[in-house]
């Protein structure tokens, strides 16, 4: 397919997928195969001798836990913050984005925000204590629980802090996607939904909010209206199929879906129904956001419609100029995409992209599109749109609604910069 030959919808070299699929992608050429000799006389080369050892030997045994290919080493979460004394303890750990596809996080390489250390907590000892303003405090072991009927919903969980060094940097922060966007992963989670155990118990009158707690080293809390319990919150005990590891809560965790990573309290075992919020360290510190008016947003839960291309990203060099696809994520705490928009012309024009299903609500959401590098410096861009209407905002709007040292909740259009010579990397519009 010459690119004469190709419908472009924006500026940019962006390809319409219609009429790429229909022509076909001769402009990205395969090695050719070279003529192999099938003589097996004395003297001659075999077809089997340039077989690649593998071909030609036992592969070792299978273990007992599947793990990565020993080619995949480079696939790892990567260490935002040490556990150092000047971070109180918290530690990060951040997916990487641009090496995986699809939707769903490996259980190894879902990002990590531990305040106070992962603990070691024996589940035949562990309990979910439910009281407060209710009519029937209630204990349950973990053996109880795991005989509730489960639902399985898949859901992405994104840390408030996301893409910080965007929303408090002057000037442009260089890093990967992995260093920028590693604060969100997507999981199919397994567990009971919290209205299931909230109404059990007989909610009294005045309930109207709940103080969630953890039974990590530092009881981490958070106090969240009951309406949510009530609503989509689950008990999750399985992710992707198996038990929750350490990292991620073990033995159970709350998930609240759509809203900000601190509230889906890992390790939780006690859920105190009461009257009024608590305004505990983090409903109070440092998850409440100043505006430019001066005033102060407090429980600012939902995450926003947020999009970012996953390929080409900070930190990758496109070898040469020619056929690439576009890829990225979108997601909103409000439900779910209905469009993403990409631009290869620095935002002069806007193309759709197409999205990959299956769409589901406060979960990631896959989409791409064709484009033709012509070699030239420009900017690609993408913007998401949700079901409700809500779009992603361009930096400068969202700096003009938060005041610094605001830094939560940062969902503006995410940038990167294609030199001339196929570097990659973060830059403001």
């Amino acid at each position: 397919m010459k690119r004469s030959q190709m419908e472009y919808v924006a500026g940019g070299g962006l390809i319409d997928r219609r009429s790429l699929l229909v022509g076909g992608i001769a402009f990205l050429a395969a090695s050719s195969i070279k003529p192999v000799a099938a003589s097996v006389n004395e003297g001659v080369k075999r077809i089997g001798d340039d077989f690649p050892v593998w071909s030609r030997t036992l592969g070792r045994q299978g273990t007992t836990y599947g793990q990565p290919s020993i080619h995949e080493k480079h696939l790892k979460l990567k260490l935002q913050l040490p556990s150092a004394p000047e971070n109180s303890g918290t530690t990060g750990w951040l997916t990487p984005l641009e090496k995986l596809h699809g939707i769903i996080t490996p259980n190894g390489l879902h990002f990590g925000s531990h305040h106070f250390g992962i603990p070691d907590i024996d589940p035949d000892k562990h309990e979910l204590l439910i009281h407060g303003l209710v009519e029937k405090p209630l204990k349950f072991t973990m053996e109880r629980l795991l005989r509730y009927p489960m639902i399985s919903k898949i859901r992405f969980i994104e840390c408030a802090g996301n893409t910080a060094f965007n929303a408090l940097s002057p000037l442009s922060h260089d890093g990967s996607c992995q260093d920028l966007h590693g604060l969100i992963s997507c999981s199919e989670w397994v567990g009971i939904q919290a209205s299931l155990l909230l109404n059990e118990t007989g909610l009294g009158k005045k309930a109207k909010w709940v103080i969630v707690e953890g039974a990590d080293g530092g009881s981490h809390s958070r106090s969240i209206p009951l309406s949510k319990l009530l609503d989509d919150a689950i008990i999750a005990f399985y992710q992707n199929g198996e038990r929750l590891r350490a990292e991620q809560g073990y033995p159970m965790r709350l998930l609240l879906p759509g809203w900000e990573g601190n509230t889906s309290i890992k390790y939780v075992h006690r859920l105190e129904v009461v009257d009024a919020p608590a305004y505990t360290g983090h409903d109070s510190g440092v998850y409440t956001q100043h505006l430019s008016n001066g005033q102060i947003e407090g429980f600012s839960f939902y995450m926003d419609v947020k999009s970012v291309i996953t390929h080409p990203s900070g930190k990758q060099i496109l070898e040469e100029q020619g056929f690439y696809e576009i890829t990225g994520l979108a997601w909103s705490g409000y439900g779910k995409i209905s469009k993403v928009e990409v631009s290869a012309d620095d935002g002069k024009t806007w193309a759709p992209a197409q999205l990959h299903g299956p769409i589901i609500e406060k979960a990631l959401t896959r989409f791409s599109i064709p484009w033709h590098w012509d070699g030239k410096s420009t900017v690609l861009l993408s913007r998401a749109t949700d079901a409700h209407g809500r779009m992603q905002p361009g930096r400068k709007e969202w700096k003009q609604r938060y005041a610094s040292p605001t830094f939560n909740h940062y969902n503006a259009i995410q940038s990167w910069d294609i030199s001339s010579n196929g570097e990659v990397e973060n830059v403001y519009v």
